[in-house]
């Protein structure tokens, strides 16, 4: 079983530029022509846009295009992000018995467009002011133009794949495993959006947590996994074992990053935007199994009470003291025991090596 050579370069350094590129102050106003970076989703698009002929349905000036819908989404495209859901596709294929070259250029491209759609999407819902080291792109396009160009990227995702080198059975299945991918994570994000910590009884905290997290965070990168083995022609039981331990992955990740927004302080703006919106957590679920309900009611009032940073901020201060510790053996067992399930179903596999070197660069970017 051959060593994943990703078409987005090899992970540690393509990593390590990634997270120092992300760490950079947010610039005010669009990118200009100049700052543009080209990557493989930028050429993808350029490829979806209009390079290849026939690729719009109609030849209007490329000006309208940029305005409407190219000059957007590539702005949003050539952000520095991390790209591990596409190094997890070509991680998975090799996991499967597929060779490195043999790889279709679509499958990692897709996964990382569903995953840009749905933070343009999230950032209008949130309202976030920035994005990978730039203003969340509504606050560059607008509102409108913003949720039409998120929601285009999951139909380009499904273009994608119709366009791979993929047997007729095989695209089906991965067909069907996207559509029901898209409708898990709206279900969780549903769930997101609308409870609210404060006001849920302390039992109920951690189902609800593991939940949105399963829903929004696992299903997408459970998906890389089946995306991967299933491309590769893996057996049932393999691509069953990869997806689940990708999926869990996902949720170990959610883990990291809910912890870091109340550790760390490069992170701390993410914490504080959980918290404004009264969001269901790890640290709130890790706060529900150990605290007393005295403890616990107190804090969610404290929550529901604050009016200002400030008070945010004390709140965030509160959870570390009482769970930073606890959240992170429990990230570490969590993590732990996806890779040690993988490694028994596919044996010292180099791939899964790789992705335990993956996971703990990670784990680093998250404070």
């Amino acid at each position: 079983m051959s060593e994943p050579r990703s078409r987005f370069a090899p992970a540690p350094l393509l990593l390590g530029e990634h997270l120092a590129a992300g760490q950079q102050v947010v610039k005010k106003g669009p990118l200009s022509e100049a700052e543009l970076r080209d990557t493989p989703l930028t050429r993808a698009l350029k490829r979806a846009l209009g390079a290849a002929p026939g690729a719009l349905p109609l030849a209007l000036p490329e000006e309208l295009w940029g305005e409407a819908l190219a000059g957007p989404a590539r702005d949003f495209l050539q952000r520095p992000g991390k790209d591990f859901r596409a190094r997890l596709v070509a991680l998975c294929w090799a996991l499967g018995g597929g060779e490195a070259e043999e790889l279709p250029d679509e499958l990692p491209l897709l996964v990382e467009i569903l995953h840009a759609g749905s933070l343009i999407v999230d950032d209008v819902q949130d309202d976030s002011a920035a994005r990978r080291g730039a203003p969340a792109l509504h606050r560059v396009c607008g509102v409108p133009l913003a949720i039409n160009t998120g929601n285009w990227m999951y139909f380009w995702a499904f273009d994608l794949l119709g366009r791979a080198r993929l047997g007729a059975a095989t695209r089906l299945a991965i067909y069907r495993r996207l559509s029901r991918t898209l409708m898990r994570c709206h279900e969780g994000q549903a769930l997101d959006l609308t409870v609210r910590v404060g006001e849920l009884e302390q039992p109920l905290v951690p189902r609800v947590v593991a939940s949105i997290t399963r829903l929004k965070t696992g299903s997408l990168m459970g998906f890389c996994g089946y995306v991967g083995a299933r491309a590769a022609s893996a057996r049932e039981g393999l691509v069953r074992s990869v997806a689940r331990c990708c999926r869990d992955v996902g949720v170990g990740l959610q883990m990291l990053d809910d912890l870091g927004g109340i550790t760390s302080r490069a992170r701390a703006d993410k914490g504080l935007e959980d918290l404004r919106h009264r969001r269901s957590t790890w640290p709130w679920a890790w706060l529900a199994e150990v605290a007393d309900p005295g403890t616990f009611a107190d804090a969610q009032r404290r929550l529901c009470l604050a009016d200002d940073e400030r008070d945010l901020r004390s709140v965030a201060e509160l959870l570390r003291e009482r769970v930073e510790a606890l959240g992170r053996r429990r990230v570490a067992d969590h993590l732990g025991g996806a890779l040690a399930r993988l490694g028994a179903a596919v044996g010292g596999a180099p791939a899964v090596v790789e992705l335990a070197r993956e996971i703990e660069q990670l784990k680093q970017s998250y404070g």
